[in-house]
């Protein structure tokens, strides 16, 4: 090949130093256009061969593949090959050139696995979460850790390929350093415990309602990686919380009530005890003009009558049974509650006093929206109150509220310390 060529050199008194160096930069150049051709036609041919097939199949996997580049990735190694082979054959006459070549060619394609191997990562991750069980098993932390490993792996590959020395003394070299490793490696490998710790005992996954007060979280879990659990709070802002934290301290997980047939309402209404009183004759009978209270009036008036009737002959004189005020309010709210659709009837219903407190008698409403949203419960849950708050004063109950400002510009105060109301 080089015959012609050598003769014209040394025609013209080139040393022979100089005569093999422009062989070397020769076949170096000749080399490069063949490897950049190769490529070229790889990725320009190749690659459209692979992914013409890949969108014509109804198989959806392979399109993954293709968005993920993981075509394009794998024809580096087509040069690389060509680069590796060429540094024995071609090169047979500059050892240390062909040994510069093959040390090269073995590097590149150490790297070029690991960018091939993150190409089928992220396809793999996507084929998962595209498949029913993705949100029962989070991957993301493993596929964290998987890199990690592949990473120190390829980094001691590289190590040997230079030293020309077996990666197995390299790794007992490491297996040496154990201490340091763990120190270096502290929070990957107590995030990867962590995550065995969720996963294991399903405590968390992507998509959960979580609530963790010491780091200020409140939202939605929109990632679990190796290092980290981010959480959406609901006013948009993203918390990072370090995933073993997860395991060590506590949080409230709100999937239960994701799944369950509705969203607990637990209010009460503290009644100003001083308005609790009997009912009358007269406010009986003005209560009847409620629906909800029909049938309880008539049940609770032959249930008193009965009672009377058998234990108390004279009940005013003798402190028989008499309906009270509050009373008839609660079987109102029971009422009420029980006709309202927006109300889960299946799940815990409650309307129960509780211990009076200085502020008044509780009358704690605990029952459960069928609607889970947010917005729509808050929604629900007003318009509850509301109603329950207004209708109230109908029954002589007064809700009770500390005196504002509006109430004692109303207010007179007596010589003997009484405050009184102005009209």
């Amino acid at each position: 090949m080089f015959q012609g060529f050598d003769t014209i050199l040394r025609q013209s008194a080139f040393p022979p130093s100089l005569i093999q160096m422009t062989h070397l930069f020769v076949l170096l150049f000749l080399l490069a256009i063949t490897v950049l051709f190769a490529y070229w036609i790889s990725r320009k041919y190749l690659v459209g061969i692979l992914e013409t097939i890949a969108h014509k199949s109804t198989f959806q996997w392979d399109d993954i593949f293709i968005h993920n580049l993981f075509f394009k990735r794998l024809v580096i190694l087509v040069p690389l090959i060509l680069i590796h082979t060429a540094a024995d054959l071609v090169f047979a006459d500059f050892p240390g050139t062909a040994e510069f070549l093959r040390r090269a060619s073995l590097i590149c394609f150490v790297l070029a696995g690991l960018r091939i191997l993150g190409a089928v990562l992220r396809s793999g991750k996507e084929i998962y979460h595209s498949s029913g069980i993705a949100g029962d098993w989070p991957v993301q932390s493993y596929l964290d850790a998987f890199k990690i490993i592949s990473y120190i792996l390829a980094f001691i590959f590289i190590i040997s390929i230079l030293t020309n020395k077996s990666p197995w003394g390299i790794i007992s070299v490491f297996g040496g350093l154990t201490a340091i490793l763990l120190l270096i490696f502290k929070d990957t490998i107590m995030g990867f415990v962590a995550n065995l710790q969720l996963t294991a005992n399903d405590m968390i996954n992507v998509g959960d309602w979580i609530e963790m007060e010491k780091y200020g979280a409140d939202g939605d879990v929109i990632d679990i990686s190796l290092h980290t659990v981010k959480v959406q709070n609901w006013d948009k802002t993203i918390t990072t919380i370090p995933t073993h934290q997860m395991v060590n301290d506590a949080f409230k997980n709100w999937r239960g009530m994701s799944e369950s047939g509705g969203r607990r309402i637990k209010r009460a209404l503290y009644i100003d005890t001083s308005s609790i009183h009997f009912c009358t004759d007269t406010m009986l009978e003005e209560f009847k003009k409620y629906t909800l209270l029909e049938n309880y009036l008539k049940e609770k008036e032959e249930e008193i009558a009965e009672y009377n009737r058998t234990h108390h002959p004279e009940p005013e004189k003798l402190g028989g049974r008499r309906q009270t005020n509050i009373g008839v309010f609660r079987a109102y709210v029971k009422s009420y509650l029980h006709n309202n659709p927006k109300i889960n009837q299946d799940l815990t219903f409650l309307v129960r006093h509780l211990a009076p407190t200085p502020q008044g008698l509780p009358l704690e409403i605990y029952v459960f929206s069928a609607d889970k949203v947010w917005a729509n419960y808050e929604e629900i849950q007003a318009d509850i109150f509301d109603h329950l708050l207004a209708i109230a004063p109908e029954f002589g109950l007064r809700i009770f509220q500390y005196p504002s400002g509006y109430d004692l510009h109303f207010s007179s105060i007596s010589p003997d310390g009484q405050i009184t109301a102005q009209k």
